[in-house]
């Protein structure tokens, strides 16, 4: 199976020499090609740290990076500017949906500022909103949107460059129960059947228990890490609680 994210002996400090914060603490591990991973941990244990030196906005200490092979740490300039554009995909917990663009616009921006023609654009603005089943508000603005149709409209916007990586920042923290459980049965068939690569960051048991792994983060180091399997998702949600007690966290940040 094919590695697209490789971290190796990945550090990032913050602070003088007289006060240093290891956010990270040598943290290794990889992603294969359409696995769907969560990265766990209470408030302050570093996965948010982790998912920022992914996508780049934050810079490691020390340690390698790569991404289909490349070694994203090097990037700089433009080079850095193509690979967010054409390699990642994005969902925020706030969808960054631009008020200003229909639900259509803003699926389709990233193609256009890849110069890509409007009649693919078209085509494939279309088949992800198939996919995602928001066709029926794809002239709609984001105030005339629900959370659960925004969030999906944002999960089509990181979909429709066909990128080797999905990030995802807490994705079902703005939405009510059943619009978390519907995206993240969105997020669970574009993994499976599009098999989509997806590295998912949460606090929330019920959401992990859709991936295909969990990797929990304590102190800015790797603390453990389990696998779905064959177990159902019930049995998977229950694995989760039992690594989540071992933490030490409070269960309320969990459920």
């Amino acid at each position: 199976m094919k590695t697209v994210l490789e971290l190796e002996k990945v550090e990032k400090y913050y602070g003088s020499k007289s006060s240093l914060t290891k956010a990270i603490n040598n943290i290794s591990f990889t992603v294969e090609e359409g696995e769907f991973v969560a990265i766990m941990g209470a408030s302050g244990s570093g996965k948010t740290t982790l998912l920022n030196v992914i996508s780049t906005i934050d810079r490691v200490t020390s340690g390698n990076i790569y991404v289909d092979g490349e070694d994203i740490t090097t990037l700089k300039g433009e080079d850095l500017n193509r690979f967010r554009r054409e390699e990642l995909g994005f969902v925020f917990q706030d969808f960054n949906l631009l008020d200003s663009l229909t639900a259509y616009e803003n699926i389709a921006l990233a193609l256009s500022i890849q110069n890509v023609d409007a009649h693919e654009i078209d085509t494939r603005v279309k088949t992800v909103a198939r996919e995602l089943n928001i066709k029926d508000v794809l002239e709609k603005y984001p105030y005339q949107m629900s959370g659960g149709q925004k969030q999906r409209v944002a999960s089509a916007r990181a979909l429709i460059t066909n990128p080797k990586l999905i990030l995802a920042d807490e994705p079902t923290g703005a939405l009510d129960s059943k619009s978390s459980r519907m995206l993240l049965e969105q997020f669970e068939q574009l993994n499976q059947k599009l098999s989509a690569t997806i590295l998912m960051v949460t606090h929330d048991a019920f959401a992990a228990s859709y991936a295909s792994r969990a990797i929990f983060i304590k102190d800015g180091k790797i603390f453990n890490e389990i696998r779905r399997g064959n177990d159902s998702r019930k049995e998977f949600f229950d694995a989760i609680i039992d690594v989540m007690t071992l933490l030490g966290g409070d269960m309320n940040d969990v459920l």
